[in-house]
Parts: structure tokens; sequence; C-alpha cells
């Protein structure tokens, strides 16, 4: 055999010179076994490959809107709907969450009381145990002063009720950061998403920007979880399991109540316009039921729990209804400051419920008391529609706590005072609910890149019963885009 020098590979894969019989047998082998393990080696990887593309892609849901919009209320009814075995083991988990929503009712109340009390005792006649007491609260104008006639009673139920502070400071160290509301914020943008710097940002929940729906704060209360029997419904607790917060709730209970209902209390937070029944997690309405050592968390009750969501939280669900679906839903963190992290997600995404409570035209955030709410949401709808990214991308909007709204027209709020372009229409709860949605329409229509049709749900997520309907709707429409897009329609 001739080889060429200028080969170098020929020369490296020619037999050895003056080759044996015995050695030429061996390296025949060697090279028969090396093709062997290369050829399975290919095999392998053409099935993995087959078998990739025959997987079903998750449908990517992507849950958007301002904090407290009810972005987690939503989630919490797809849960329901089809995460059913998860839900039973996550129930118990809940209580802790109540309480805590149910003592910062409490907290809140009686820091209401403080103020207007210690604002009373200055005018307090000697010798006397009830206080008459004129308040020009910020709320109220200068012509209509309000008597309150504090008593005894009252400044018993605060030393009562005192040691709730102490309740609620364990309970937030227990449920971690998701349990601390935001009350001041760095960020000016309401859209700081669409600050180039924001597709930086971690792809995938890392632990700064986000938790699994399996971590986080619901792993620091599997001590308060009850055993599992197989029917998977939670077993009763014996007298020995039972926690200190309950022993101290259960103790305070008459005492909460009375709170709630004494007519001056009433009285205090009407004149100063404070609804606590419309803010998220109110369940003073609920004190005897909740405050038991039987009490299980109801499906409503849990839709209701006020917990911040902090990042990006990504929760997977199996649509039984649809031939074993893989859904992945992302709940993310609303507050201004935590909004950076949005853009990330918006490349890879079948579909975004947009959510706008419009009850919220008299409010200001959370974060930022200078900032209207609806204001705020017109803004995130307009940065969302005109996305290039988000172009193609199915857009649900959900006009939410519609029955807020209602409540609070009934109650004789104008929404003329706090939105002038409403004009002369009626201040009835249809017709703003039909000016709301003309004016999203609009927003849309003006500044996405391209038409595109989206849909408009009337929602009280809380509303569980309701929900489930919409629900329904959407999850057909969202599961014929997905389908499309993958070219299987």
């Amino acid at each position: 055999m001739r080889i060429s020098v200028e080969d170098p590979l020929t020369l490296a894969i020619a037999p050895p010179k003056d080759e044996s019989p015995e050695e030429k047998e061996t390296r025949e082998q060697a090279e028969i076994e090396a093709r062997r393990i290369s050829e399975a080696i290919d095999e392998q990887i053409r099935q993995e490959r087959t078998a990739l593309k025959k997987k079903k892609k998750p449908v990517k849901v992507l849950l958007l809107g301002q904090s407290e919009s009810g972005k987690s209320a939503t989630l919490k009814n797809f849960q329901l709907q089809h995460a059913r075995r998860e839900w039973a083991e996550e129930r118990a988990s809940w209580r802790a969450v109540i309480y805590l929503n149910l003592v910062r009712n409490i907290v809140r109340v009686l820091d209401i009381l403080s103020r207007e009390m210690s604002l009373a005792e200055g005018e307090k006649r000697p010798g006397s145990t009830t206080v008459e007491y004129l308040s020009d609260s910020d709320d109220e104008t200068t012509t209509h002063r309000n008597v309150y006639r504090f008593s005894d009673k009252h400044r018993f139920m605060q030393r009562r009720l005192g040691p709730l502070r102490s309740i609620q400071m364990d309970l937030e160290n227990k449920l971690g950061p998701e349990s601390q509301e935001v009350r001041s914020t760095a960020s000016i943008s309401a859209t700081p998403f669409d600050s180039p710097n924001s597709q930086l940002l971690p792809k995938r929940p890392s632990r700064d920007f986000g938790i699994n729906s399996t971590n986080g704060w619901k792993s620091a209360l599997e001590k308060l979880r009850p055993s599992m029997v197989a029917s998977a419904r939670p077993q009763r607790r014996s007298d020995s399991d039972h926690s200190e917060i309950t022993d101290v709730l259960a103790g305070c209970k008459e005492t909460m109540q009375d709170l709630w209902q004494d007519p001056v209390v009433q009285q205090v937070l009407s004149h100063r316009k404070t609804n606590i029944e419309d803010s998220p997690g109110f369940f003073l309405n609920d004190i005897d039921r909740i405050v038991s050592y039987d009490y299980e968390p109801s499906d409503d009750d849990i839709v209701r729990a006020r917990l911040r969501t902090v990042g990006v939280q990504e929760h997977k669900v199996v649509m039984d209804d649809g031939n074993g679906k893989e859904w992945l839903l992302y709940d993310v963190g609303g507050t201004r400051s935590l909004r950076v992290a949005w853009a990330s997600y918006f490349d890879d995404v079948d579909a975004i419920i947009f959510l706008c409570p419009i009850s919220c035209f008299d409010e200001q955030l959370r974060e930022d008391r200078r900032i209207n709410r609806l204001e705020d949401s017109y803004l995130l709808w307009k940065s969302v529609c005109s996305s290039r990214i988000l172009a193609k991308t199915e857009i649900i909007l959900f006009l939410n706590k519609c029955d807020l709204l209602h409540n609070k027209i009934k109650r004789g709020l104008c929404i003329k005072d706090h939105i002038p372009s409403y004009g002369s229409r009626k201040n009835d709860t249809v017709t703003v609910m039909r000016y709301f949605q003309q004016h999203f329409k609009e927003i849309s229509k003006q500044y996405s890149p391209e038409p595109r049709p989206f849909f408009i749900h009337f929602t009280s997520v809380i509303d569980t019963k309701a929900t489930a309907a919409t629900l329904s709707v959407v999850e057909e429409s969202i599961l014929r885009t997905h389908l499309r897009n993958a070219d299987l329609l």
C-alpha cells in the first residue's frame, strides 16, 4: 500500500507496518466495536430528538397587573379547578395566612381607634368616664364635626386586643417576605420593564426574583399541616397540636367581635371613609367561624386570602379535561419595584391575562400614595399593548373587582368627581363598566403595533363560581391559539 506523507489523516488511520495476523484481527474487532458504539449513540440522539418533537409543549400564561389587582386570586381559581389534590394538600397551610389577614384587620381598626382616642384625651371632662370628642379628620369638612362617645369599654378593648400585635409579628416571621406589604418604592416608573436593562434579568425564577409554588412561605408552614389520610382530607388535630396563636385568638374572639360591631367604632370608620371591607384579605365578618379550633379554610377563604407575590412565581397545572395538557402559569409581583422582572417572560408566552381593578378609581398605590391606581393600570396596559415582543401574543383583559365598584356606587361615590372625562354619563354600575371597557379598547387600538383582537371579561375573581365559568371560556380560547401556533389545527 502506497501512503502519501502529505495526508496526515490517511497516515493516522493506516494500519501499522509489519502488522501480524493476530494484531490485525484485534484491530479490526476494536474498529467494529467502535462503529457499533458510535451508531448506538447516533440512534439514541435520533430517538431523543424524535421524542422531543413529539413532546407536548406546555401552554404558558402570564398574569399581569398592579399589586392587589387579583392575579393570585385568578391563579388560585385555576388551581381550584384543575389541581384538586394539591389544593387539598395545601388547604391547612392557608389557615395561618387567613389568621394573619384577620389580625391585620383588627390591628388596623385598633390603630384608627387609638388615634381618635388619643386626640380625645385633651377634651375629656374631669370626673367623666365618657369622652365626647369633636373630630376634624383629614377626610371630613370643618363644617361637619363628628362627636365620638368613647368610654372605658373602648379602653378595655384596646388593652385586651394588644397581644394581637405580637401575633401579627409571629405570623409574618413564619410566612416570610410575602407577608410584608410594600409601602414605598424607589421606582418612579410605572413600566420599568420597558428599560433595556430589564432584559438582563434571569429568565427563570431565582432566589431573588421568585419562588416555585411548592417552596417559600408554604414550606415554613409544614409543621402546621395536619397528617393526610388516603382520602386527602385532613384529620382533626388533637388539643395538644393547637398552636399558641390559635389559643390567643380564641381568647380574644369575643372582644374582636365586640370591636367590629361597636357603634362608635363603626361611626369613626364611616366618618374617616375607611372601608376595610373593600380591602383584600377582609375577614372581620367571619370571626365566629374562623376563630375555632376546628377551623378548616374553605375554597372561598383561600381565594380571598391576601399574600403578596414576590418576584415571579411559576405554577404547573395539568388540565384533566384537556388531554392532560400541561399549563405553566406565571404570577408576577405587581408593585412598581418588582415589575422590572416582567420583560424576561414576554417572548415565550402563549397568552397574557391582564387584570385591572376598576373599583380603584378613587384609590392610590400602596407603595406610592401620589399615584392613582387606575391611572397606573392605564400606563401598564398601554405599555403591554405597545410591546412589539407581544404583538402576536393573545391578550385577555379582566376588568376586575366589579363587585366592589358596584358597592362604591351604591354608597354614593360619583365617578366624575375622580375622573373628569367621565362627564355627564349616568352614575350607575353598567354605564361605568362600559366606559372603562371602551377606554381600554381605545388604548389597545391606538398603541398595538398591528391590529389584533383581544377579549374583555368583567370579573370578581373572589367569586369562585362565576370565575370558573369565565376561565372555562378563557382556557378554550388560549388552548386553540396554542394548538394553532403549533400547526396542529
